[in-house]
């Protein structure tokens, strides 16, 4: 799902001001995905991070453990988030 934001937020995730982003729009480098009746200049999310689509619906999952001696938890949460991640797509895989 494509998230919208305004200028000013668009403008702090780049690190740049909103003025540069008007810039950038002028010259044909970062046009705005949509724009108000308004004027106001809405720029997808996913677009502005780099985000494909396929990216943006992967999982990503870790497992940890606290000392060296627990190593053998560690392999057994290895085991299970494999397993998870190996059945298509699932809503949740309990440890």
């Amino acid at each position: 799902m494509n998230r919208f934001i305004k200028a000013g937020e668009a403008a702090r995730i780049l690190g740049v001001t909103v003025q540069t982003l008007r810039r950038w729009e002028k010259s044909g480098q970062l046009m705005p995905d949509k724009k108000s009746e308004g004027g106001t200049r809405y720029y997808d999310i996913d677009r502005l991070l780099g985000v494909s689509s396929k990216e943006s619906t992967l999982t990503y999952a870790y497992a940890r453990v606290s000392s060296h001696d627990q190593k053998a938890d560690l392999q057994r949460q290895k085991q299970v988030l494999s397993t998870c991640a190996t059945r298509s797509r699932i809503k949740s895989c309990p440890l």
